[in-house]
């Protein structure tokens, strides 16, 4: 149940990995393709997709699971 990360890769493209895995779980020529696989994975794993930008900054994140934090909701 490990979160999985999408960053850039030092070659070019996109890679997404798990969290504390030595190596890419997919390399991806572009990002979009790279957040797709991330929460496809992140949904069957009931765990957190995180997007880095090219710089390797946290950009976004996205929870499928077990979030600590969940948003209110307002309207009930």
């Amino acid at each position: 149940m490990a979160n999985q990360h999408v960053i850039p890769n030092p070659n070019g493209g996109w890679d997404v990995k798990g969290e504390g895995n030595s190596r890419a779980t997919k390399h991806t020529d572009t990002q979009r393709e790279a957040i797709d696989v991330a929460k496809d994975i992140a949904r069957k794993q009931h765990s957190e997709a995180i997007i880095h930008g090219r710089d390797g900054r946290i950009r976004d994140k996205d929870s499928y699971g077990n979030d600590p934090m969940p948003p209110k909701d307002r309207i009930h």
